[in-house]
């Protein structure tokens, strides 16, 4: 296919040679199938600000740093050179996050190279060299069901223990790949890979951190437990933060799902704020199913 605008300075610089297909269209981006020399990669595209429908920025963005002083006062002042600094360092925010969770081990894409706002990245892949389905285009048994909600949660325990959460965790941006076997020619096995990282923030120097990792945590419960109804009773996010908060979180940690809540006064704008943010997800989910 002719290559997008976006992608033409790729090609030019020869870190791209052709453009296969569009892959998908999302509130952020837009991701194509490219060709590396022999390899099968994918390209995205960030979105511009005003073309952007990712809700509450400001939440995430919270805290984020910016080597440069003068891009920080101006970012700060909100001028039209600020807005550009804020921007760049939105659509850096995945690589940053990409790079960070790949060396910790966390299952996500491997990221290549970042050139003029367009993300190369490792091409997810199912059994038949496909692209990987999203979780919410699979059904699964009770079996499956609890071995990737079991799989997933400590993935969010590493990225966690990495000082990263994903902040816009669901089974829309986890992608059931094929994943390769252990050495020794032991097959393969399908696995969740973790997309999407542009809202990724700083578990300690962001606010919201707590609230976005419980919701990242309980999107994962409620999904999973349509298969395994088991799993809706569990308790991960509060117990995962508890341990986090105390020093005694590691990705060796044993997890119960259980836990049982201090009685510490209750933060009633917290908990206004949970219900609002789980009304727009519902939203959001409803439409993405529409569309889907």
């Amino acid at each position: 296919m002719k290559a997008p605008p976006r992608l033409q300075s790729l090609i030019e610089e020869g870190l791209i040679d052709t453009v296969v297909r569009q892959l998908m269209s999302g509130k952020e981006a837009m991701v194509y199938v490219v060709r590396c020399g022999d390899e099968t990669r994918c390209a995205k595209i960030y979105k511009e600000a005003n073309n952007r429908s990712f809700r509450q920025a400001v939440d995430y963005t919270e805290n984020r740093k910016v080597k440069n002083s003068r891009s920080a006062r101006a970012m700060a002042k909100g001028s039209k050179f600020g807005r550009q600094e804020q921007e760049a360092a939105w659509q850096s925010a995945e690589v940053d996050a990409l790079y960070r969770l790949a060396a910790a081990g966390v299952r996500v894409p491997q990221p290549y190279n970042f050139h003029d706002g367009v993300l190369l990245m490792e091409l997810v892949t199912d059994a038949h060299g496909d692209a990987a389905p999203r979780l919410n285009d699979v059904s699964f048994t009770p079996e499956d069901a609890r071995t990737h909600h079991a799989t997933l949660v400590a993935e969010v325990v590493r990225m966690l223990c990495a000082g990263v959460v994903h902040g816009d965790l669901s089974e829309f941006n986890i992608l059931l790949a094929h994943l390769p076997g252990a050495e020794g020619g032991e097959a393969g096995h399908d696995g969740p890979v973790i997309i999407d990282l542009p809202q990724a923030v700083d578990a300690a120097g962001n606010n919201h951190a707590q609230r976005m990792l419980l919701r990242d945590v309980a999107n994962l419960r409620d999904f999973f437990g349509q298969f395994a109804p088991e799993l809706r009773a569990t308790q991960y996010g509060p117990e995962i933060w508890s341990l986090y908060q105390s020093g005694l979180l590691s990705n060796e940690t044993p997890l119960t799902g259980i836990y049982a809540p201090t009685h510490a006064d209750v933060d009633m704008q917290a908990v206004l704020r949970e219900i609002d943010d789980a009304r727009d997800e519902d939203a959001a989910r409803r439409l993405r199913m529409a569309a889907g």
